[in-house]
């Protein structure tokens, strides 16, 4: 790592400083960032040859409205040489997803996606929907684009195949049918009603399916109903006549399934207006596995190559490409894009912008949906930067709140007590910003709403205080929104001038007098209570936001609730792990049994030495 500091770059900005720097570069292939007053980072790149591109910003003309803006703000750089151009991508890549600069683009939605897994490590194979890192043993399918896509397809397979989907404990405890066999969703390995082979087969199929045979599996189950039929093995015949129906229906129900394309993601930009939207569809086996669209942050006057090329970077980091990428628009980097995803998926991934016949077709389908979509989304925004400059004018604030948080507690007289946050701006509802939190107070009388009020926005503010006390991100509200009146709005109040936070805008959402919905009244400090006309396009926004505040409170007290519900004693115990659990409730029948124990009969259990025997003796003592 190299990082240049000219004696004279405190007192030079811009391109004066870009030209210091140059004297001390090489031609060496690298990563670059170039930082703000502040040390913020601006924008971070990679280059074949550092020397070489970084010369470009020494330029005085030829540069966008963008980059101008960029090279204006620069006030030092940093420097990191790799050994290949490669590698400058990958870390360009990994900075940019940490860093997230100012001026590159962003992927915004990065979140992983859902696959089927066949698990294996029974010798009756489950399936299941599956997130994450694909550590357990089976055979992975995917990815799907939402868990929508994948439910969808399992009821499909459980309707044809009937592979069980019940836990490997379920499985072991049943000891008569489950509703699924009633209904025709599962075959009943779990009690016998088929055999360790027959269901091996009805795995194969299914896995055979997922990739893409199902014509080849119809065909092949005609030929063996046709067999049990002259058999006279009617029972047998009319099980495989309703696979085939529901094979048949499955086929007849799914959407573009092309033919020439075993394996693909297809990506399709379409840019209007400063504003950009990415469709990703999944083709899997033969099959469209449904789509995704993306909305990358733009700065306005980036080309489609280089939107394209910054998405698929971003989008493959930590996802395995498919063999093909069907693009809408060419990248700069089209050969050292493909070897980075070749390297990462350990074979040949091929990136292509097809021009014509199915393969174009496709991509056209794709573009299509990213220019619905993006229609939808700028009028959606229009409605919601509407709502948001009404809802300034209503509230005597400076300018439209590019952000809003609503806050909620939940509880049941005082039990499990849990306050929620969620958030809102220009784009609607912000979810991957919304919070819970479980009230830990201890000198907090249950059931007090100001005392929980006071704990979560201490935690909240604090905690923002500390990461970015300079408010140089967008995690800032612009205003709060309380539910309750006058007492709540003064308390929220008092907390903030606690914490030193006097100008963000706050304002109580209280029932009017007879507690109707549409009489709402607002508090703020210092100024009288006021309503809003019951027609007010205001209002109704006011009133969604509170309504999802609860719904949000109420789920996260609810899933508190039900959790606490199924606690087990043995989880209270240090030493008692899952397994160890398992051993002592398969043994004594339940954890009420286990507290009547003895000490003799507790290590009688595997697994159970005569210390974690004596301790767990202890625990039920002690209480």
């Amino acid at each position: 790592m190299t990082e240049e500091h000219p004696e004279n770059a405190p007192v030079k900005t811009g391109q004066a400083l870009i030209q210091d720097y140059l004297k001390t570069l090489d031609s060496s292939p690298g990563v670059y960032r170039m930082l703000d007053a502040q040390g913020a980072v601006l924008y971070v790149g990679k280059a074949r040859n550092l020397k070489a591109r970084v010369s470009n910003y020494a330029r005085a003309s030829g540069h966008s409205g963008r980059i101008a803006r960029m090279i204006r703000e620069t006030c030092s750089m940093m420097f990191l040489t790799t050994r290949t151009e490669t590698e400058a991508l990958l870390l360009e890549q990994n900075l940019i997803k940490q860093l997230k600069p100012r001026y590159n683009v962003l992927l915004r939605d990065d979140k992983s996606f859902p696959n089927i897994l066949v698990a294996k490590s029974h010798e009756f194979a489950q399936i299941k929907k599956h997130r994450g890192a694909k550590s357990e043993k089976g055979d992975y399918y995917g990815p799907f684009a939402s868990a929508g896509a994948v439910n969808r397809t399992l009821n499909q397979l459980q309707r044809v195949f009937q592979l069980r989907s019940c836990t490997d404990s379920t499985f072991q405890s049943r000891t008569r049918p489950c509703l699924l066999f009633q209904i025709k969703r599962c075959a009943g390995p779990c009690v016998g009603r088929i055999g360790l082979v027959e269901y091996q087969g009805l795995v194969s199929d299914a896995e055979r399916f997922l990739q893409g045979k199902s014509t080849r599996i119809q065909a092949e189950l005609a030929t063996e109903m046709n067999a049990a039929s002259e058999n006279m093995e009617y029972e047998r015949a009319a099980a495989l006549r309703d696979r085939i129906k529901a094979l048949t229906a499955v086929q007849s129900v799914q959407a573009i399934n092309p033919r020439g394309v075993p394996e693909a993601d297809v990506v399709a930009l379409y840019m209007d207006g400063g504003q950009a939207c990415v469709q990703v569809f999944f083709i899997r086996g033969n099959q469209s596995w449904g789509n995704r669209d993306f909305y990358p942050k733009l700065n306005g006057v980036e080309s489609a190559d280089e939107v394209m090329q910054a998405f698929l970077a971003q989008f493959y980091d930590g996802k395995v490409p498919p063999r093909m990428i069907l693009l809408s628009h060419g990248i700069e980097d089209p050969d050292l894009m493909s070897e980075i995803l070749t390297e990462k998926a350990g074979r040949k991934v091929v990136l292509g912008v097809p021009q014509r016949g199915e393969k174009a077709e496709l991509v056209e389908n794709a573009a299509r949906n990213a220019r619905e979509s993006l229609a939808r989304r700028m009028s959606e925004s229009a409605t919601q930067l509407k709502l948001l400059e009404g809802l300034a004018e209503k509230f005597d604030l400076p300018a439209a709140p590019r952000r809003i948080e609503i806050y909620d507690n939940s509880h049941i007289q005082g039990t499990n007590a849990v306050g929620g946050m969620v958030v809102s701006g220009p784009e609607g509802w912000m979810k991957n910003q919304y919070r819970k939190f479980n009230i830990k107070g201890t000198e907090i009388t249950p059931g007090d709403d100001f005392g929980m009020m006071k704990e979560v926005l201490t935690r909240r503010f604090t905690r923002l205080l500390k990461e970015d006390p300079d408010r140089q991100t967008e995690a800032w509200p612009d205003l709060l929104l309380i539910d309750g009146g006058a007492g709540q709005v003064s308390a929220v109040h008092e907390i903030m001038a606690e914490l030193g936070v006097e100008d963000v805008a706050m304002v109580g959402v209280a029932k009017g007098v007879d507690r109707d919905h549409g009489k709402e009244e607002f508090h703020r400090i210092g100024q009288r209570p006021f309503a809003l006309a019951m027609n007010d396009p205001v209002l109704y926004f006011v009133q969604r936001l509170r309504d999802e505040a609860h719904r949000w409170a109420i789920g996260t007290h609810r899933a508190k609730r039900a959790k606490a519900t199924m606690a087990n004693p043995l989880d209270e115990i240090a030493g008692v792990g899952a397994a160890r659990k398992r051993a002592l409730l398969a043994h004594f029948g339940s954890a009420k049994a286990v507290s009547r124990a003895g000490l003799p009969d507790l290590m009688a259990v595997d697994g159970i030495s005569e210390s974690l025997a004596q301790k767990i003796l202890d625990h039920f003592h002690n209480q």
